[in-house]
């Protein structure tokens, strides 16, 4: 006999590897010394800003790559 009564829905988990993915995103901002310079410079914009906007695609790009991994398929 299953532990799931027939009202409730399947339990979720949410354990995957894929969600390790995520981290990077979260921790590359917290790396000062990544860009805590003004040099190299891109197009005349110092690399602290660069290097922001430069995380913005990072972030999603794994954020997609864990969606498709993970999302259950019908």
């Amino acid at each position: 006999m299953s532990s799931q009564s027939p009202e409730q829905p399947p339990r979720r988990s949410d354990r995957s590897r894929w969600n390790w993915l995520l981290v990077p995103p979260v921790l590359l901002p917290l790396a000062v010394p990544l860009f805590n310079r003004e040099g190299p410079e891109l197009g005349g914009v110092p690399a602290f800003y660069w290097l922001q906007f430069a995380f913005i695609p990072v972030g999603v790009l794994c954020t997609v790559a864990v969606y498709r991994a993970t999302r259950k398929r019908g």
